[in-house]
């Protein structure tokens, strides 16, 4: 066992024990106050009586005449202690020198005082020095190391990032030949910052660069760094670095970096604290690294905007590789290698799935095929089908159904209305995503929903806006349209149609109130978002007018547009409520003037409640 350690336990155990010695009470059952000892005295009851003086007092004690033992002090002058008194009562009386300090008393006092200083030195220099020498293994890295060719992952396990792994292949091929570089002085980057959201597969690409180079591989957190200690955060960096330089080539990965590189300067308190010694000690190592050294650090955040300055600054941080969202594409080669290992229908078709989630990314896909193979389980099947796909899909975007939740008939009905008003928008609007499915199953908060496949775009023109805020609204004209008045059920819609419209007003300049960039970001890394710009009360007031306008002017074209085709509304609507979901094909087919097949017996809603009243449809 280290000494440190024994040190701690041996203080810790004198500590206990003192303690308890000041804490338990004294045993005072045969003390006899100076009135009782008197009395005794008076009447005869005392047997003996042995006398200690000390610093101008007497301890006396003895026996009682019925044998039993007391124990009292006075004053040394005390005329009860008088001789010649005491033995005309019949006391037996003896005399015995004041106790002193034993040599093991000394020593165990000595002892006590001399583990106790040494424990508040030892924590002390704890603090000082990060704790490293005395606290156990404070200041040692807790970086996980993973051997050279113990990573199996390489680029082909990582799929919808073709830039970045293009941009981390020099990485690569410096740690393989690094003599290549070094004949013609070339300097490799000594760190780059991997950006991206999370779950886009960062930390997959790191992995996948220690599986290409076949190089040891250091793997922590920012947060691993930062203790209550000051210090900790500072040597348990120097501690990662002088094993990396031990082990080079090797690579170094943080991950979450802005947990501990955050701008400095930004403690609300003042003064230094610990994250921002851990941060400066970061920023000296890295610039210890000669440009033969062969560590690379590799880094990863979704929060780039934090970061401080020094630390992107050329020779540590200097070069960013994008892990975006992966596009159609992208996400369509996640799902083929997150399928290698998951027995698939051949009803399922990877290339329909990889359209319909657009915005997810690498870590949302893998979730979306094991939720289909749970599904698939659940029902008894051997394999995956397509219905299991789909299932999962609303299962994670929106959470499971609520079969046992009792809604009435009407509710159904106006539910219904509101789906199918978004879903024929978006068919009859050129700019707009077409809906793939409408349901009216009640999932998670939700009583019903439309999914709609969206398109990949790396611009949305005012026109494709405007017909996204149309589509938002058409589901409350809908309900105006069929029944006459309109329900709380498109708060949600109203928020995203609101977004659109304030953004095309306050920062992509399509409105009358002019091109200017009337919101920053300029507080965002304190963590509160975009900010209002700096502008009059005149223009917040035109900002309002111009997004009411939009709102309004796209509210009235939803129900210009439904009004018109009022008879594909109601059919629609009482397709769905007799079916409880519909897909887009089916929208298309009825749109066209087309019937929909029967319903099997097998696959007829079951009802959630007693119909407890029906609404009119409009005429057809």
């Amino acid at each position: 066992m280290k000494r440190p350690t024994v040190l701690w336990g041996l203080g810790l155990a004198l500590l206990l024990l003192l303690a308890l010695g000041m804490t338990l009470p004294r045993d005072r059952r045969n003390e006899l106050n100076l009135t009782e000892f008197t009395a005794a005295l008076n009447r005869g009851q005392v047997s003996t009586a042995v006398i200690v003086y000390q610093n101008g007092t007497a301890q006396v004690g003895g026996q009682l005449e019925d044998g039993r033992p007391y124990r009292t002090r006075t004053l040394a002058a005390d005329p009860l202690l008088n001789l010649a008194s005491l033995q005309q009562s019949g006391v037996t009386v003896s005399y015995l020198a004041p106790s002193r300090l034993s040599v093991l008393s000394v020593l165990s006092v000595a002892l006590t005082v001399a583990l106790i200083g040494g424990l508040i030195v030892l924590l002390m220099r704890g603090r000082q020095s990060g704790g490293s020498d005395a606290a156990g293994n404070f200041g040692k890295s807790k970086a996980a190391v993973i051997s050279e060719g113990q990573i199996k992952l390489n680029f082909t396990d990582v799929a919808g990032c073709d830039e970045a792994k293009q941009d981390l292949q020099e990485v690569v091929d410096f740690l393989r030949h690094p003599e290549k570089y070094h004949q013609l002085g070339a300097r490799i980057p000594h760190g780059v910052l991997l950006v991206g959201p999370p779950g886009s597969g960062k930390t997959l690409l790191a992995k996948a660069v220690a599986g290409e180079a076949r190089v040891p591989y250091f793997s922590i957190s920012g947060s691993d760094f930062v203790e209550m200690f000051v210090g900790v955060g500072a040597a348990r960096v120097r501690d990662l670095f002088e094993q990396a330089r031990k082990a080079a080539p090797c690579i170094v990965f943080i991950d979450e970096i802005d947990a501990v590189g955050r701008k400095r300067g930004m403690n609300m308190q003042g003064g230094n604290d610990e994250r921002e010694q851990t941060l400066n000690q970061l920023l000296v190592e890295m610039d210890g690294f000669s440009s033969g050294q062969e560590v690379i650090i590799l880094a990863a955040t979704n929060r780039p905007d934090v970061l401080d300055a020094a630390l992107l600054r050329p020779g540590r941080f200097d070069r960013q590789v994008v892990v975006d969202a992966p596009d159609v594409r992208g996400r369509e080669q996640i799902l083929r290698i997150h399928a290698r290992k998951k027995p698939l229908d051949a009803s399922v078709d990877l290339g329909v799935v990889a359209r319909r989630t657009a915005g997810m990314v690498g870590a949302d896909l893998e979730n979306l095929l094991n939720e289909a193979a749970l599904q698939a389980a659940r029902s008894g099947r051997t394999r995956i089908v397509g219905r299991d796909v789909d299932e999962a899909r609303d299962r994670v975007l929106m959470g499971p159904e609520r079969r046992s939740l009792v809604v009435r008939e009407a509710d159904r009905k106006v539910t219904a209305y509101h789906e199918v008003g978004h879903a024929l928008a978006a068919q009859l609007l050129p700019g707009a995503d077409k809906a793939h499915k409408l349901t009216i199953v009640p999932r998670g908060r939700s009583l019903g929903s439309a999914l709609y496949t969206p398109q990949d775009r790396m611009h949305h023109t005012r026109a494709a806006l405007l017909d996204r805020i149309c589509v938002a609204l058409a589901g409350h004209a809908a309900e105006q349209i069929a029944t006459g008045q309109v329900t709380t059920g498109a708060a949600n819609d109203f928020q995203q149609a609101t977004s659109i419209a304030r953004r095309m007003v306050t920062e992509w300049g399509m409105s009358s109130v002019g091109q200017l960039a009337l919101e920053q970001d300029s507080g965002s890394y304190l963590g509160y978002g975009p900010q209002q710009g700096a502008y009059s009360d005149h223009t917040a007031q035109a900002i309002d007018e111009e997004v009411s306008r939009i709102l309004n002017g796209e509210f009235q074209r939803a129900l210009d547009l439904l009004g018109e085709h009022a008879h594909v509304l109601y059919r629609l609507t009482d397709e769905l409520v007799a079916r409880e979901s519909l897909s887009g094909e089916d929208v298309q087919t009825v749109l066209a003037g087309g019937t929909l097949p029967p319903l099997s017996p097998d696959l007829r809603p079951t009802e959630t409640a007693a119909p407890t009243g029906k609404l009119t449809p409009g005429p057809a």
